[in-house]
Order: structure tokens, then sequence, then C-alpha cells
């Protein structure tokens, strides 16, 4: 009877877990579908400890249990800490750092069950590897994509933190042949293991061999390319608790952990769509990581550039009608999203008409633009994805684009040299005036000049963002 209702607990836990990923899909529904996810976490760990002390049988005591919550608890505060206080500028290094703990956490857990198999059988009485096999196989996976995923998310949250020793991607000769070696040598320690369980050393070897090659995959990765693989290793931490549900025979663990690794899988192809390149090519092209041989910034912007201040600009909504915000990394340096929310309530109460323009792999992380505008109350049905916003840009009056650059870039449609080449943008150049509200004329993620700041329907706006928006409200008002 109880194991019925364990695997009745289970399979509620992963029903929810996919609802939650449905209601995820869509902003509107995102915090109902977190919520979901949270009862059905809450459910999978209150089945697990059932399953642990009344199935298994595997009470501690009163000593295992306070452990047991004493670390949830840490746990849980370190957590709730990281949420509260990060500023949501912050949010793709935080979800670097999940990845990474996680990855850990699922490496940790096949390593404790493999010395307590051990523990349980002895290291001379396991003479049947065939009733073990597939735990001591799942065991070497779940070490080697944990130890991936969590030093290859220690690198990235360095890069999107912008250390100095981390801004550049690290290319060093011979690169891809020493990480091909040591991927053999992984594959050869993992076989070892599975030859030989009771060499429960070489586990701990294989985890060290994986961590290197973490490392060693992500440092050469530019920052253009860092919504990519936050995706790809949010798909590893997933794919290594589905691995670690194997090992512990723990099913709502295997199907979340699939689930994640399937849905970081896909985030990893919307972005590599959205950039019109291949995976293969994120992970060993080192895009963003090395300035175009193209035209220098001189000999684009030399004598064409046209700077605007806020009065002047505010006379272009004496006469618009649309109006498209396209909002950018910089948008959220400068925490104007606020700001720009009561901008376009103003608009909207002359009747212009104000949308925003979402691309893709705008910011550091998948659907970071539309995370930071929801913070502001921002409606999500203003909020238009760039196939649905892009044949609107030739009726648009004035596009305001705050803090984005390379996915403006005109260069992506027109220089088949260009690092971008062929990348799907926002093609703001077709509205009638285009405002960029920037700091200075610094190139994007891709190292590359943007023609767009001089063009000819370009006023460029250099100011702080969340100034600039200010100063430009005031000067609406007054207009």
């Amino acid at each position: 009877m109880s194991s019925a209702w364990l695997n009745l607990a289970y399979l509620t836990a992963s029903m929810l877990f996919i609802v939650a990923f449905k209601l995820m899909a869509r902003p509107r529904t995102a915090v109902q579908g977190n919520l979901y996810g949270a009862v059905g976490m809450a459910i999978a760990i209150g089945a697990a400890f059932f399953e642990e002390y009344v199935v298994r049988g595997r009470a501690e005591g009163i000593g295992g249990t306070v452990r047991i919550v004493l670390a949830m608890l840490i746990g849980g505060g370190i957590g709730g800490v990281l949420a509260v206080r990060a500023p949501m500028t912050s949010m793709p290094q935080v979800v670097a750092l999940l990845n990474g703990f996680g990855g850990a956490a699922s490496l940790l857990v096949a390593g404790a069950e493999l010395h307590g198999l051990l523990a349980r059988v002895g290291t001379r009485g396991y003479t049947a590897p065939d009733a073990y096999g597939q735990m001591i196989l799942a065991t070497a996976a779940t070490g080697v994509i944990g130890a991936v995923t969590f030093w290859g998310s220690l690198a990235a949250f360095a890069k999107l933190q912008e250390y100095e020793q981390f801004k550049k991607p690290w290319n060093f000769p011979n690169q891809h042949a020493i990480n091909a070696g040591l991927a053999v040598l992984t594959f050869l320690l993992c076989w070892w293991l599975a030859a030989v369980p009771t060499a429960w050393y070489v586990y701990w070897l294989l985890v060290i061999a994986a961590s290197a090659l973490g490392v060693l995959l992500t440092m050469p990765i530019g920052g253009a390319d860092m919504p990519v693989v936050i995706c790809l290793l949010n798909s590893y931490s997933g794919i290594a608790a589905a691995a670690s549900g194997f090992v512990i025979d723990n099913n709502v663990l295997v199907i979340a952990g699939s689930l994640v690794g399937a849905s970081g899988i896909i985030l990893c192809q919307i972005m590599c769509k959205a950039m019109n390149r291949s995976l293969t090519n994120v992970l060993f092209g080192g895009f963003g990581g090395t300035a175009s041989s193209g035209p220098s910034a001189d000999d684009v912007y030399g004598g064409k550039v046209k700077s605007a201040g806020p009065e002047e600009i505010a006379m272009l909504f004496d006469t618009a009608r649309r109006v498209v915000i396209v909002p950018g990394y910089g948008l959220a340096v400068a925490q104007a999203q606020h700001a720009v929310r009561d901008m376009a309530n103003l608009l909207q109460s002359k009747g212009i008409e104000v949308l925003y323009a979402i691309h893709p792999v705008a910011g550091r992380m998948p659907g970071h633009m539309n995370v930071l505008l929801a913070e502001a109350n921002v409606p999500y049905d203003l909020m238009k994805e760039m196939d649905d916003v892009n044949p609107m840009f030739p009726e648009t009056d004035v596009a305001i684009v705050l803090g984005a650059n390379d996915v403006v870039n005109p260069v992506a449609r027109t220089d088949p040299k260009s690092p971008i080449a062929g990348m799907p943008i926002l093609n703001v150049d077709q509205a009638r005036t285009v405002v960029v509200v920037k700091r200075s004329l610094s190139p994007g993620f891709a190292g590359i000049p943007n023609p767009l700041f001089a063009a000819d329907n370009t006023l460029m706006y250099f100011a702080d963002g969340k100034k600039a928006v200010l100063d430009l409200v005031s000067a609406i008002k007054a207009a």
C-alpha cells in the first residue's frame, strides 16, 4: 500500500512539473507556472523522505533527519537571499550559478551512492557487476556531466560578471586537441569505473578530468554567445539530475531532469536560430571573441554621427503615431525599465501606440528583456517578438533603441564577411526616425561598429539610459 501512495505522489509531482513548464513558456502565466513547480517539488521531497524512511527502511534516527532538514534550511536560505537581493542585471549570473550547483549536487549524490553501495556489498563481495551495471554507468555519466556543468557554469558566471581576467575569451594553441584528449581520458576513466567498480577513486579522477574539460570548453566562448551557453549548461544540469535519478532509483528525479534537459536543448536551438548559427559553431567558432577585420569605427562614423538632446527628440513625438522601444542589456545595466514604462504611459496618454521589440538574444539570457519589462509592469501584449514586430518598422514613426547594439546592426544583412552575417536582427533602420540611447559609440559583443549609428535617419542620444529617459520624459511634458 505504501508503494502505491509513493508512486501516486511521484506521478502527481511529475504532472505538476510538466504543467509548470507549459505555463512558464508564456510571460503572462510564468508566475503561476513557478508556483506549480514549487508545489510539485515539495511533494517530490516529501515523497523522497517517505521512500527512504518507510519503504526502504533506511531511517538514520533523529540525527539523520536533523541533518537533512538543516541542510535544506541552509540551502533554501541562501537561495532566498539570492532571489531577493540579486538585481535584475545579475539574473544571468544567478542562473549560471544555479545551473552549476545543480550539476555539483548531482555528482555528489552519485559519488555518495557509489560509496554507499560498496559499503553495503563490500569491496570484496562485489562479484555481480551485472546487477549494478546500470547504476555504475549512471554514476559515471552523472560525475562527468555534473562536473562539466559545475565548472563550466562557474566560468560562465565569471564572464557574465565581467571579472577582468575572464572578460576576453581564453584562446590557446591546440585547444581543440587538448579538449579532445580530455574527452578521451574521461571516457577511458568511465570505462575503467564500469569494469572495476570497486576502484571508487576512479570516480573522483573522472570528476577532476571532466572539471578541467568544463572550464576549457567554456573559457574560449565569447560574451555574445552567453545566452546559448547558459541554455546549454541548463540542459546539462537537467541531464545530470536525470542520470542521478537512475543512480538512486528515483523516478521523479529522472522525469524532472529530463524535462530540464529537453527544455535547455530547445532553448539552445531557438537561440542558435536567432543568431543564424549552429551549436557547434557557438562552442568552437569563437564568435564575440575577436574584433572584425572589416571597416574601422572611424570609417563608419567619421563625420556622420548626429547627436541630439531631449528637447529635440521630444519634438519627434508631436506627429508620431507609433513608437517602438527596443530594449537591450544597456537598459538593464541602467535599471531604466521603470522610467521607460513611465515614458510609454506618457506617450500613450497622447494617443501614440507604443510597442516593445524583443530580440531573442537581447540581454544575456533567454527572456532577459521580457523579465526586465515585466518587473516594471509593462503589459505582456505590448512585448512583440522579432518576427511579429519587424513588418511594423516601415510604418513606425520613431524607434527608440535603449542599450542594444548587435541585435540592431544592419551589417548582419549587408556584409557576408561580418561575424554576425546572416543573424536575424530587428529592422529598426527601416523606421522613419531612429533614436539610439547609448553612453558612447562602443561596439557590442561582436566587436564591430554599427552603421545604424551613422545612418541618415538616426539621432544619437549620448547619456546614461535612466537619466536619458527621465530627461526625455521631462522634455515631453514641457513640449
